[in-house]
Parts: C-alpha cells; structure tokens; sequence
C-alpha cells in the first residue's frame, strides 16, 4: 500500500460548506471544482484526489479525522470502509471518542471514587497488616479427609 496523500477533516468539511454554497449559487460542476482549487491551493492531480475525498467525506462525516488516499499493490486487499474511485483507495479514519464518566458496576459497590474499597480484600474486613494468625494458619493448611 503506498500513501499518495491524506486531506484532514477541517479542510474537507469547510470545502463541502463552500461546495454547497457555490452549488446553491448555480455554478456548474467545473466552476465549482475551479473554485475549490484555488481557495484551497490545489491543482492537478492533488485536485482530483481532493474532489473524490470530498464525497466520501460527505458519506463519512460523523467524527471523521481525515480522509487517506492510497494506492494498493497487486493482491492486496482493501482496508474496511476504504472506497475505491478510479485507481485510488479514499480511507476514511474516525475519531475514538472514550466515554471518561465509568458507570458504577452492577452490584452497587463501585470503586474508589463512589465510596468502595477498591482493591482485592474489598469484599470482607481488611486482615491483619503482619499476615495470618497462628489459628488463620491451622485452618487454611488443614485438608478435607478423603472419603
């Protein structure tokens, strides 16, 4: 797989807002993809690649980080959500958002900042801090009989 550019999502969805206002206006698709090059310094081929990513952003908008435009070598396979257009691979690449609010755990105890323990020992009273006692001892050594 060989990386021929990467177009981040700030540029793109500020380039399909333009898109839209440019289409609302009644210029035609070669106006519009005239446009876009020269506000955003593009031209050639890297235009091309940027009008493709365009649609595909525009598929993909919901936390989209960037769209990736590859290449792929023969008998290679396509990566999940790429979408080929012409000879090039468009990879959308998400946002991970992390949920930073954990939920309590199902049996109501929680963890140290809803009040539990937290730990190991946080189901029973803490043991002692010098280890078991002589009576803790006997019993944990001493063997069920066989039958």
């Amino acid at each position: 797989m060989k990386a021929v550019t990467e177009f981040p999502a700030f540029t793109l969805t500020k380039a399909i807002q333009l898109k839209t206002t440019l289409a609302a206006e009644g210029k035609t698709p070669d106006e519009i993809k005239e446009n876009l090059g020269q506000n955003f310094k593009l031209e050639g081929e890297k235009l091309g690649y940027f009008m493709q990513s365009l649609e595909v952003a525009s598929a993909n908008s919901q936390n989209l980080k960037r769209v990736i435009v590859v290449k792929l070598n023969e008998g290679e396979a396509a990566p999940a959500k790429a979408v080929q257009l012409e000879e090039c691979h468009y990879i959308p690449e998400f946002l991970i958002t992390v949920n930073l609010n954990p939920k309590t755990a199902p049996d109501g105890k929680g963890g140290r900042r809803q009040g539990g323990r937290g730990g190991k020992n946080s189901s029973g009273p803490k043991g002692s801090p010098w280890g078991l006692s002589p009576e803790e001892k006997a019993a944990k050594n001493k063997k069920p009989a066989a039958n």
